[in-house]
């Protein structure tokens, strides 16, 4: 009896899980779509000027989360 309701709460606990994270992506995807790669690169430029790629990418990223590493990156990798 208790295996049986220790699974239920498992399952319970996985399908609330994949709610969760499809709703993050969904929202992560419309903070994408608000967002223009124009503010990106003018934010990038002004942290190029201290030549310093890595802390330049960890600033965009900070001030942009919904950006990920790669993408970030390639910004920087066309400026």
């Amino acid at each position: 009896m208790s295996t049986l309701i220790i699974w239920i709460m498992g399952a319970g606990l996985l399908l609330i899980n994949i709610i969760l994270r499809t709703r993050i992506l969904r929202l992560e995807a419309r903070l994408k779509e608000f967002s223009r790669p124009e503010d990106y690169f003018v934010f990038l430029r002004q942290q190029a000027t201290q030549k310093d790629k890595i802390s330049a990418i960890k600033a965009l990223r900070k001030q942009y989360p919904e950006l990920s590493l790669i993408e970030a990156n390639k910004l920087w990798q066309q400026i």
